[in-house]
Protein backbone atom coordinates (compact mmCIF):
# COMPACT_ATOMS: atom_id res chain seq x y z
CA UNK A 1 0.00 0.00 0.00
CA UNK A 2 1.39 3.40 -0.93
CA UNK A 3 1.05 6.71 0.90
CA UNK A 4 -1.62 7.97 -1.53
CA UNK A 5 -3.82 4.88 -1.37
CA UNK A 6 -3.98 1.35 -2.68
CA UNK A 7 -2.05 0.59 -5.84
CA UNK A 8 -4.25 -0.18 -8.84
CA UNK A 9 -4.52 -3.85 -9.70
CA UNK A 10 -3.89 -4.93 -13.29
CA UNK A 11 -7.08 -5.46 -15.26
CA UNK A 12 -8.13 -9.01 -16.01
CA UNK A 13 -7.86 -9.86 -19.71
CA UNK A 14 -11.20 -10.03 -21.49
CA UNK A 15 -11.74 -13.61 -22.74
CA UNK A 16 -13.97 -12.32 -25.54
CA UNK A 17 -10.89 -10.99 -27.31
CA UNK A 18 -9.60 -14.53 -27.73
CA UNK A 19 -12.97 -15.66 -29.02
CA UNK A 20 -12.93 -12.91 -31.63
CA UNK A 21 -9.63 -14.32 -32.86
CA UNK A 22 -11.25 -17.74 -33.17
CA UNK A 23 -14.14 -16.21 -35.16
CA UNK A 24 -11.69 -14.49 -37.51
CA UNK A 25 -9.64 -17.64 -38.04
CA UNK A 26 -12.74 -19.70 -38.74
CA UNK A 27 -13.93 -17.14 -41.29
CA UNK A 28 -10.59 -17.26 -43.11
CA UNK A 29 -10.67 -21.07 -43.21
CA UNK A 30 -14.22 -21.01 -44.47
CA UNK A 31 -13.30 -18.43 -47.13
CA UNK A 32 -10.59 -20.77 -48.40
CA UNK A 33 -13.02 -23.68 -48.63
CA UNK A 34 -15.68 -21.53 -50.32
CA UNK A 35 -13.05 -20.24 -52.76
CA UNK A 36 -12.09 -23.81 -53.60
CA UNK A 37 -15.71 -24.40 -54.56
CA UNK A 38 -14.97 -22.29 -57.65
CA UNK A 39 -12.79 -25.15 -58.89
CA UNK A 40 -15.70 -27.61 -58.91
CA UNK A 41 -18.35 -25.13 -60.06
CA UNK A 42 -17.90 -25.90 -63.80
CA UNK A 43 -18.70 -29.57 -63.17
CA UNK A 44 -22.23 -28.67 -62.04
CA UNK A 45 -24.02 -27.64 -65.27
CA UNK A 46 -25.93 -24.49 -64.36
CA UNK A 47 -23.66 -23.46 -61.47
CA UNK A 48 -20.84 -22.17 -63.69
CA UNK A 49 -22.73 -19.06 -64.76
CA UNK A 50 -21.08 -15.68 -64.34
CA UNK A 51 -23.63 -14.99 -61.59
CA UNK A 52 -22.67 -18.18 -59.73
CA UNK A 53 -18.94 -17.51 -60.02
CA UNK A 54 -19.46 -13.90 -58.94
CA UNK A 55 -21.60 -14.81 -55.95
CA UNK A 56 -19.24 -17.48 -54.65
CA UNK A 57 -16.20 -15.28 -55.22
CA UNK A 58 -17.88 -12.35 -53.49
CA UNK A 59 -18.84 -14.59 -50.57
CA UNK A 60 -15.23 -15.74 -50.12
CA UNK A 61 -13.97 -12.14 -50.24
CA UNK A 62 -16.71 -11.01 -47.83
CA UNK A 63 -15.60 -13.69 -45.36
CA UNK A 64 -12.02 -12.47 -45.46
CA UNK A 65 -13.19 -8.88 -44.95
CA UNK A 66 -15.51 -9.96 -42.13
CA UNK A 67 -12.62 -11.72 -40.41
CA UNK A 68 -10.97 -8.32 -40.02
CA UNK A 69 -14.17 -6.81 -38.63
CA UNK A 70 -14.59 -9.20 -35.72
CA UNK A 71 -13.50 -6.57 -33.20
CA UNK A 72 -16.61 -4.57 -34.02
CA UNK A 73 -19.72 -5.17 -31.89
CA UNK A 74 -21.63 -6.39 -34.95
CA UNK A 75 -18.81 -8.58 -36.29
CA UNK A 76 -20.23 -11.83 -34.95
CA UNK A 77 -23.66 -11.08 -36.45
CA UNK A 78 -22.02 -10.43 -39.82
CA UNK A 79 -20.16 -13.75 -39.61
CA UNK A 80 -23.40 -15.60 -38.86
CA UNK A 81 -25.20 -13.92 -41.78
CA UNK A 82 -22.36 -14.99 -44.08
CA UNK A 83 -22.75 -18.51 -42.73
CA UNK A 84 -26.41 -18.51 -43.74
CA UNK A 85 -25.47 -17.20 -47.18
CA UNK A 86 -22.98 -20.06 -47.54
CA UNK A 87 -25.70 -22.62 -46.90
CA UNK A 88 -27.98 -20.79 -49.37
CA UNK A 89 -25.24 -20.93 -52.02
CA UNK A 90 -25.78 -24.67 -51.93
CA UNK A 91 -28.39 -24.00 -54.61
CA UNK A 92 -25.49 -23.22 -56.97
CA UNK A 93 -23.15 -25.96 -55.82
CA UNK A 94 -24.76 -28.74 -53.76
CA UNK A 95 -21.45 -29.53 -52.10
CA UNK A 96 -21.33 -25.98 -50.80
CA UNK A 97 -24.51 -26.62 -48.81
CA UNK A 98 -22.74 -29.54 -47.10
CA UNK A 99 -19.70 -27.40 -46.41
CA UNK A 100 -21.98 -24.67 -45.06
CA UNK A 101 -23.72 -27.12 -42.74
CA UNK A 102 -20.41 -28.50 -41.46
CA UNK A 103 -19.15 -25.00 -40.72
CA UNK A 104 -22.54 -24.16 -39.16
CA UNK A 105 -21.97 -27.02 -36.72
CA UNK A 106 -18.52 -25.61 -35.89
CA UNK A 107 -20.04 -22.15 -35.37
CA UNK A 108 -22.65 -23.73 -33.11
CA UNK A 109 -19.94 -25.32 -30.99
CA UNK A 110 -18.03 -22.05 -30.73
CA UNK A 111 -21.19 -20.18 -29.72
CA UNK A 112 -21.87 -22.75 -27.00
CA UNK A 113 -18.32 -22.31 -25.75
CA UNK A 114 -18.81 -18.52 -25.83
CA UNK A 115 -21.97 -18.86 -23.75
CA UNK A 116 -20.13 -20.96 -21.16
CA UNK A 117 -17.24 -18.49 -20.94
CA UNK A 118 -19.59 -15.53 -20.50
CA UNK A 119 -21.55 -17.35 -17.79
CA UNK A 120 -18.36 -18.22 -15.93
CA UNK A 121 -17.19 -14.63 -16.29
CA UNK A 122 -20.44 -13.34 -14.77
CA UNK A 123 -20.10 -15.76 -11.85
CA UNK A 124 -16.41 -14.87 -11.38
CA UNK A 125 -15.24 -18.42 -12.04
CA UNK A 126 -12.63 -17.78 -14.72
CA UNK A 127 -9.07 -18.77 -13.71
CA UNK A 128 -7.86 -15.17 -14.08
CA UNK A 129 -10.65 -13.96 -11.82
CA UNK A 130 -9.81 -16.59 -9.20
CA UNK A 131 -6.12 -15.67 -9.32
CA UNK A 132 -6.96 -11.97 -8.93
CA UNK A 133 -9.10 -12.76 -5.88
CA UNK A 134 -6.27 -14.81 -4.36
CA UNK A 135 -3.82 -11.97 -4.91
CA UNK A 136 -6.28 -9.48 -3.41
CA UNK A 137 -6.85 -11.76 -0.41
CA UNK A 138 -3.08 -12.09 0.04
CA UNK A 139 -2.62 -8.31 -0.01
CA UNK A 140 -5.37 -7.66 2.51
CA UNK A 141 -4.04 -10.35 4.87
CA UNK A 142 -1.62 -9.82 7.79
Amino acid sequence: MSAVGPEPRPAIADPRKGLRGVYAALLVLEAIVVGLALLVLPKFGSGATPLGVGMIGALAVAMVVASGLQRRPWGLALALVLQAVTVACGLLVPGLAIVGLVFAAVWGGILLMRRDVLQKMERGELPAQRAAREVADGESGP
